[in-house]
């Protein structure tokens, strides 16, 4: 279908400057360099308004918005993620965040004792937990397909999941870009093999909704959901999910309300009184992201993540987590000569904000790994700036130890 927010800009919408001359359009904090995209966003001035009005609206009369205008403006949203997105509104509903939406599918899902669920080392902490309680709950059991953490192409990341499967295998939660190693793994081909063995499909797509193009039902999987408040510029707390309608009778969130017994739809819609503010401003997000450029912001993030890998390895050795073909608007990067503990991480990350940079750090696999986003209010020296600190933060904590 033909989206109502097209992703080229219209010849009146100037786009705006990039680099640093973009910053006037968020309210990140000056005297850093901002590189945490990927984790949680930046909400632009515009939508910020748009959710104040949005917010100051209801407090006029919250009691008529929710019984009256909140069951329309919802289903609204969700033909907004269906234009953005893909698919047919009434496929789509509204989480607080994916791990909501990994939940409530997870509550859902059939399993027996014996039965079996997959995901990947890759996979996000906090939804491996989440994984590992509801198996635990049901009897199941829990296996990660172990892959490498810089794997060299897709068919050894489709090898290394595949390998997973077994007769008693019944669900597979696979990333579309990982958290960690900020990989774009190759669903579409994942999901046709997990099918194959008739293995049913939830993608975690989190960092996926404006930070790569997306189409979610052609994907193939079962279940996909995403946050549009990282990449999509939506504020925090617009997740969403999208099921496909032979999943829709059985698919419900994980707080079950009023709209429990009338299906799939209305039972996220409400499931009690909420802040539906981030949700009802996706369409705000929606002509900012189109506004600052949409295909051509992550054609260009995308580059200026490239280049931001070709600095840090320059600058600090180490290796890039993704093959060329699977990276995204963020890059991660193994640091050598560091000690690969969660300590040593954290400790890292706090040397790097008190140097005035802003990034991850994370152990994963042995080693620490740092992750760099590219968004509009970036620029090469940025990068620059992070090697410079990452190499000082790294000396002084060699020489303490």
């Amino acid at each position: 279908m033909t989206s109502r927010f097209r992703s080229d800009l219209s010849p009146h919408v100037p786009l705006p400057r990039e680099g640093h001359a973009a910053l006037a359009e968020f309210a990140l904090a000056p005297g850093f360099i901002h590189l945490n995209h990927g984790s949680y966003g930046a909400v632009p001035r515009r939508v910020l308004a748009e959710q104040e009005r949005q917010r100051i609206a209801i407090e006029r009369d919250p009691t008529s918005f929710f019984q009256f205008v909140y069951p329309a403006e919802i289903r609204r949203a969700a033909d907004v993620a269906a234009d953005a997105f893909g698919g047919a509104g009434a496929d789509w509903v509204f989480c607080e965040n994916a791990t909501a939406a990994i939940n409530a599918v997870l509550a859902a899902f059939p399993l027996e004792a014996g039965d079996e669920i997959v995901t990947t080392s890759h996979g996000y902490g906090a939804v491996i937990k989440a994984m590992q309680l509801w198996a635990s709950r049901k009897q199941a059991i829990l296996k990660i397909a172990d892959i490498p953490p810089a794997p060299e192409s897709d068919s050894q990341i489709l090898e290394c999941v595949a390998r997973a499967f077994t007769a008693r295998t019944r669900l597979l939660v696979i990333d579309h870009i990982t958290s960690p190693t900020a990989i774009v793994l190759p669903v579409h081909e994942i999901v046709r093999a997990a099918h194959a063995a008739g293995v049913a499909v939830l993608v975690d797509g989190a960092h996926a909704p404006g930070q790569i193009e997306l189409d979610a039902p052609s994907i193939g999987a079962d279940w996909y959901t995403g946050n549009a408040h990282k990449w999509f510029f939506a504020p925090r707390g617009c997740g969403v999910l999208w099921t496909a309608p032979e999943w829709q009778d059985l698919t419900r969130p994980a707080v079950l309300s009023h709209g429990t017994d009338r299906g799939y739809t209305d039972a996220f819609d409400w499931i009690g009184t909420r802040d539906a503010s981030p949700w009802l401003c996706l369409a705000a997000a929606a002509e900012a992201f189109r506004a600052f450029g949409g295909q051509s912001l992550m054609r260009r993030n995308s580059e200026l993540a490239a280049e931001a890998s070709q600095i840090l390895t320059d600058a600090l050795g180490g290796t890039i987590a993704a093959p060329v073909s699977n990276r995204p608007a963020m890059v991660s990067v193994s640091l050598l000569g560091v000690l690969g503990t969660g300590e040593q991480a954290l400790r890292l990350r706090q040397d790097l904000r008190a140097a005035g940079v802003i990034a991850p750090v994370s152990a994963f696999g042995g080693q620490l790994w740092l992750r760099v986003s590219a968004q509009i209010y970036n620029q090469k020296s940025d990068y620059e700036r992070c090697a410079e600190a990452v190499l000082r933060c790294a000396s002084m904590a060699g020489r303490k130890q």
